[in-house]
């Protein structure tokens, strides 16, 4: 008889080690970074996360702590020289300003507790007259923007794929970080409210962009087609988020 052959053990699956996570000092700045490690890296990478808020860093696996540390030491001129346009928004008070649909609005805190928040032009300039505690402004602002992105996005929504004959189930917004909007396979849409801060153009192109994806769910080549023949100022749209879609992100209403 021959003696029975064992099937041979397949070697148990490597779990990834968890991301490292510290603090990292940049010129006195104190930015929250995460370290993963990757099997098929070759090389470190650094990113800053959308709104300029935190760090990723990717490395090889089993990559020694000496070399991650030279890595950020080397860095340190570019990461406060990308992070230098991420400043906190000094806006966000009484006198300040705040954008809205591409406009520099002046922050007029009117000092009631009750009211409105409203637009206004007073002695030629665009004002956003916000009431309220002062330590609420930033809330009450965010309020203000969320109702007036839902306004400008159900409408264009709506316009845009009536155009293409594809119904819309839902349509929401949030205040997602890594996109600018999403399509389900069920016809709900969502958008980033913080759209509202960027040129009618661009918030246009947002709202074609999500109803394109009701008919193309991918960004293939007759994607963007459609998505040219709803926004026909597509290019200079993507061109004005790329460049300061990351300012949006970056203030901080709270």
């Amino acid at each position: 008889m021959f003696p029975l052959l064992s099937k041979p053990r397949r070697p148990a699956a490597r779990k990834p080690a968890p991301p490292e996570t510290r603090t990292l000092d940049v010129a006195g700045r104190l930015m929250p970074l995460t370290i993963k490690q990757h099997d098929r890296a070759t090389r470190i990478t650094l990113r800053i996360e959308p709104g300029g808020r935190a760090l990723k860093m990717t490395v090889p696996r089993g990559l020694a702590q000496r070399e991650v540390n030279a890595f950020l030491d080397r860095h340190q001129g570019w990461l406060l020289t990308k992070l230098a346009k991420f400043s906190p928004e000094a806006g966000l008070r009484d006198g300040g300003e705040i954008l809205l649909r591409g406009i520099r609005h002046r922050i007029q805190h009117t000092g009631s507790l009750r009211g409105l928040t409203e637009t206004a032009i007073i002695d030629g300039y665009h004002v956003l007259k916000v009431s309220g505690m002062p330590e609420h402004l930033g809330r009450r602002i965010a309020t203000f923007l969320k109702k007036e992105a839902r306004a400008d996005l159900e409408r264009l929504a709506h316009f845009h794929a009536r155009s293409i004959k594809a119904p819309i189930k839902s349509i929401s917004m949030k205040d997602t970080r890594s996109r600018w909007g999403s399509c389900s396979f069920e016809g709900n849409l969502s958008f980033s409210w913080r759209i509202v801060m960027a040129p009618p153009s661009v918030i246009d192109y947002l709202a074609a962009h999500e109803v394109a994806h009701l008919k193309e769910m991918n960004h293939g080549p007759r994607f963007w087609a459609l998505c040219e023949k709803l926004c026909p100022d597509m290019d200079e749209a993507k061109g004005w988020l790329k460049r300061h879609g990351s300012l949006l992100h970056a203030i901080d209403f709270d």
